[in-house]
């Protein structure tokens, strides 16, 4: 077997940690990611805690998550070399809202909050304002973090523009989706197909990012 072939061969097996138990967005990091990596998220892991999102920025939370979930002990039996952790921090800005819910948009209406109250304390607020269905702009952004042995080796980042639309449209995707139309499109991105949606959306460019990049990280 030639040199290239050993590393396609080893990429397949490369072993990615996700620093999350959010099983919606573990599917899209393994769509995303595809055959070159085995992503793993830490519903595989229940003894390790999450670090808290403490941070006042993506940036911040998304380091603070893949450095403290790096100290934890995240082999599997059949490792015994460190692992690649990676975890990422994205959400809403809404221009009107001056950039909010931001980085609490998992917890908009309370930290217990489902999808829906979160979207509807969004345009709850909206129209309180009297804000333009069409004029409301606003962009997801995603920020990842890559880190090893508690250290941090790396961060990337993705936004798409959009704006907000009212009442939600589609049932696909998940969180804002429903009320996200990103700009060029017609469809928010509860109505476009997944494959779409992972070409154009900031977590599709953040991690097309993390893999141009990652070469660089594996010796």
């Amino acid at each position: 077997m030639d040199t290239n072939s050993q590393k396609e061969d080893r990429r397949i097996v490369l072993e990615l940690i996700l620093a999350t138990r959010n099983t919606h967005k573990t599917r899209e990091f393994r769509e995303l990611l595809g055959h070159d990596f085995d992503v793993i998220d830490l519903s595989s892991f229940p003894q390790i805690t999450m670090p808290a999102e403490s941070g006042r920025t993506f940036t911040e939370n998304a380091i603070l998550k893949a450095i403290g979930t790096s100290r934890s002990d995240v082999r599997t039996a059949q490792r015994a070399v460190p692992t690649f952790v990676i975890a990422d921090d994205s959400g809403l800005e809404v221009d009107a809202l001056e950039g909010a819910p931001g980085v609490y948009s998992a917890r908009y209406a309370g930290e217990n909050a489902t999808n829906n109250d979160n979207i509807d304390k969004l345009l709850s607020e909206l129209r309180a304002r009297n804000v333009a269905n069409d004029k409301c702009s606003a962009r997801f952004r995603c920020v990842i973090a890559l880190a090893k042995e508690g250290k941090l080796l790396g961060t990337f980042e993705g936004t798409v523009e959009g704006i907000v639309v009212d009442p939600p449209r589609g049932s696909g995707g998940f969180g804002y989706d429903p009320i996200f139309q990103p700009n060029g499109f017609k469809q928010t991105f509860a109505e476009i197909s997944p494959e779409l949606k992972n070409k154009i959306s900031h977590r599709g460019k953040a991690i097309a990012a993390l893999r141009e990049a990652f070469p660089s990280f594996e010796n």
